[in-house]
């Protein structure tokens, strides 16, 4: 009996021992890969305005860049869906540590396939991508932020490699109140977004270029057709016919993200000093507005002519198109 037991504690030594051994050997297998000339930097995409509120009315987009200063080719795997493939990071003043949003919470621990990319630099060279921290971490509350990212060149799984950012200071500012944007829909006391109203083209128009000139974005985007504005150019609109569902809406993010930062169509997301509607012509569905709007350079105006599209559904009268016709100077 006793040599019985003494073979089964035996064999459950050895399992454990050797259990042990396969940990090891992957975490030796994963310490051999060297990052130590890799490096990673973030910074502002837009640098805009930013209030609490969800990622899709006011999002933090960051520009995230992957170097390789070595002399060896960087080798690395990158998530499809980047919350496997990167953390950020967010502390206040005192050193409080924001909490992460439910969602990637879910995400992280739900069992499901993770898709990844094989990327390669070789020296010198740069990999970027754009994320949104509000996907990531909650900001609830206004107050200065520093903000850095911590990127998992084995993937989320394997925590123990990773790669720090710089940091920055975000500055996330008191939700603006009805008073300050006297043509923007925000509801009174809580200064929430309200829904498109039903109004006529020419106060649309009007409504998304004050949101432009007070910088206001979410408000901004109330009353453009995004997808169909996207799909104004042929190559993009040839990609979105064949993209899945959610590929679409990540282009739409990224053309939102891309307006945003000034680097697409700047027509149209240029501030003008003042502007006046000249004439408003609509059926039932479809009409143009057109303004001539004055952009202010040091010692003259700049002097444009807007046409904008717009069409109706479901009530709500959408901008979905623009042309600029240059009207001289002032």
């Amino acid at each position: 009996m006793k040599k019985s037991l003494s073979l089964i504690i035996a064999t459950f030594v050895f399992f454990c021992h050797s259990a042990f051994a396969q940990q090891g050997v992957q975490k030796e297998n994963f310490a051999k890969a060297d990052y130590s000339n890799a490096s990673v930097s973030i910074k502002f995409f837009d640098r805009t305005m930013y209030y609490p509120g969800s990622a899709e009315d006011n999002p933090i987009f960051v520009h995230v860049t992957i170097k390789n200063k070595g002399p060896e080719t960087l080798r690395f795997k990158l998530a499809d869906d980047r919350a496997f493939s990167a953390d950020f990071s967010a502390f206040t003043v005192k050193n409080t540590r924001l909490e992460q949003t439910d969602a990637l919470t879910r995400k992280r621990t739900t069992n499901q396939t993770v898709y990844f990319r094989e990327i390669s630099l070789e020296t010198g060279e740069e990999y970027s991508f754009v994320e949104n921290a509000k996907n990531f971490l909650k900001f609830d509350e206004p107050s200065v932020y520093y903000l850095e990212l911590i990127f998992y060149p084995e993937l989320y799984k394997s925590k123990y490699l990773s790669l720090k950012s710089n940091r920055l200071t975000l500055e996330v500012r008191p939700t603006p109140s009805a008073a300050s944007s006297s043509f923007i829909p925000v509801a009174a006391g809580t200064a929430e977004i309200l829904q498109p109203e039903q109004i006529s083209p020419d106060k649309v128009v009007e409504r998304t270029i004050v949101a432009r000139q007070k910088t206001l974005w979410d408000q901004y985007f109330l009353y453009i057709d995004l997808e169909e504005m996207l799909k104004s150019d042929p190559l993009r609109r040839a990609k979105y016919a064949a993209s899945s569902a959610e590929d679409c809406e990540k282009m739409i993010n990224d053309y939102k993200a891309a307006l945003m930062s000034d680097t697409i169509e700047k027509d149209i997301v240029a501030i003008p000093e003042r502007f006046e509607i000249k004439r408003t012509n609509y059926s039932q569905t479809e009409g143009t507005v057109t303004v001539i709007e004055w952009f202010k350079y040091k010692n003259f105006y700049e002097k444009k002519e807007y046409i904008y599209y717009v069409r109706q559904r479901d009530g709500i009268w959408r901008i979905y198109g623009y042309g600029v016709n240059n009207l001289g100077t002032e």
